[in-house]
């Protein structure tokens, strides 16, 4: 994948040494970070194995993915241009029926034989033009992966690599071109240097990932660099007083020693001590036992035959 935030698409990892090898891989890139760059480096990488090259160019004008290269590596390059006629509706005789996905098709034709490197520029465009499972069976095709293994030589196989823009896209597609790829790379970086996340799928192995910083020239040539070293951060001032939070407000947090001594023995009205619960289950000799006096108003009617004769019972 080549990514910073605008994609998915997933080629080769940043190579470095040798030509890479045939298989789908899609780039993942963002708004931050964007994968058209790496694209353009990988597809260089290609040239100068001396594979053939094929465009297909949907967002960008063909001046514009051109420009960068030398005249040795555009004479390579065999571009499909989709950009400035994605029907072909200017020339109607030369109209492909079935417009992106026939001119998607057509491309592993041209490629004869030979190892070869189809770059889409970009799957995003494809996704909002194709169904989904129709891009990904026309890729999975195009990367001759559904050849059986004595079929095609391994110096014959067709590369594929695409660019995506990750953040246009729900999670069905991304994981549907996800199972699809070999080889992913995510870009992502930090302090202005750019970093490729590498998920890389072989048969009967497990995934494996790799992180590779690394750096693009004005010729669109790879520079692998070291990760970079975090910003070492100030010492703080050892002789600066720390700042006390209750220094202003308008009551005291703090007690003297007085005062929590004071605090830890006084006996709460609601705690119900030993002391308390001896003296009312044992009241001592001497000891006054309470009364109730009442004496009665002027008007209190009181009859001792008849206690109950105010009720008019």
């Amino acid at each position: 994948r080549l990514t910073p935030s605008e994609g998915l698409a997933r080629p080769p990892p940043p190579p470095t040494d040798n030509c890479p090898n045939g298989s789908f891989r899609p780039s993942h890139d963002s708004v931050e970070w964007e994968g058209r760059s790496l694209l353009k480096a990988l597809v260089k990488k290609s040239a100068l194995c001396g594979e053939q090259v094929h465009v297909l160019g949907c967002e960008v004008s063909e001046e514009e993915f051109r420009e960068g290269f030398d005249s040795s590596i555009n004479n390579r390059l065999v571009y499909h241009d989709l950009f400035r006629d994605p029907l072909s509706w200017s020339k109607p005789g030369k109209a492909l029926p079935g417009g992106p996905l026939e001119a998607l098709r057509a491309l592993d034709k041209r490629t004869g034989s030979g190892p070869a490197t189809i770059a889409l520029d970009s799957l995003s465009w494809l996704l909002h033009h194709l169904p989904c499972p129709i891009l990904c069976q026309t890729l999975h095709a195009l990367s001759r992966q559904d050849s059986c293994p004595g079929d095609t030589l391994p110096g014959e196989q067709v590369r594929v690599l695409g660019l995506l823009h990750e953040e246009l896209h729900g999670p069905g597609p991304l994981g549907a071109l996800s199972s699809l790829a070999q080889t992913e790379v995510t870009l992502s970086g930090t302090m202005g240097q750019a970093s490729a996340h590498i998920l890389y799928r072989r048969p009967r192995q497990r995934p494996t990932l790799q992180t590779q910083w690394f750096s693009i020239l004005p010729d669109f040539s790879l520079e692998l660099q070291v990760e970079p070293l975090l910003e070492s951060q100030p010492p703080s001032d050892l002789h600066t007083p720390s700042v006390d939070p209750t220094t202003h407000l308008t009551f005291n947090l703090h007690l003297s020693k007085k005062e929590r001594e004071a605090k830890d023995s006084l006996t709460l009205p609601f705690q119900f001590s030993s002391e308390k619960q001896q003296a009312l289950l044992r009241p001592g000799l001497g000891q006054a036992t309470s009364h109730i006096f009442y004496e009665p108003d002027a008007y209190d009617d009181l009859d001792q035959e008849d206690p109950d004769d105010d009720l008019d019972v």
